[in-house]
């Protein structure tokens, strides 16, 4: 996404333990996940002069008020992926910008979600079989091409339904570099 936006990147894991925090909503939760990668990776670069930014996100699946996270065995994905035929699936997510020049943090909410037609045992299968859905919040991989001609509707953005909303990245980094240019002019 960020080499869509031609931005430079590099990807660092924050080397968390996400199931070690909780909350009861899934807002709060993805929240406090993306903070958390936040300060780990942070504490790890220590002080930085240049105008770098630190992106990190968490993402979960609402499935009937529940919240999913990656499944754990071969019954859980079955069971998550074959539900998504039954009910829509919503992913929340949230962003959060670091700007490491000013050390000013900003934040969002991505929320999405997604419809299916009946997705087919075969594909079901497959999808399992190549191990991706375990690394995936509630198993769901709607850009998989055996997948994707099975959305019968999406409200939001395909990419907030992926993962991580363009839109939203691009706006907080957008701020970020406001409020930076702002505080260059004064």
């Amino acid at each position: 996404m960020l080499q869509e936006l031609g931005v430079p990147f590099e990807v660092l894991d924050p080397d968390i333990d996400e199931k070690a925090i909780r909350k009861e909503s899934p807002e709060d939760l993805v929240m406090a996940l993306a903070h958390a990668k936040a300060d780990a990776l942070l504490e790890r670069l220590g002080p930085v002069d240049e105008p770098l930014y630190l992106v990190t996100a968490d993402q979960v699946v609402v499935y009937n008020d529940t919240i999913r996270e990656k499944p754990t065995s071969e019954a859980e994905a079955r069971e998550f992926i074959s539900g998504y035929s039954k009910a829509p699936a919503k992913r929340v997510g949230a962003i959060v910008v670091n700007h490491l020049g000013t050390g000013k943090t900003y934040q969002s909410l991505d929320i999405a979600e997604v419809r299916f037609q009946p997705i087919p045992e075969n594909v079901i299968d497959i999808l399992i079989k190549e191990g991706t859905v375990y690394k995936i919040a509630g198993g769901l991989m709607v850009e998989h091409e055996l997948v994707l001609p099975l959305v019968s509707e999406v409200y939001g953005t395909m990419d907030s339904i992926i993962g991580l909303g363009k839109h939203v990245v691009a706006k907080l980094l957008l701020e970020a570099a406001s409020d930076m240019q702002e505080m260059q002019e004064s």
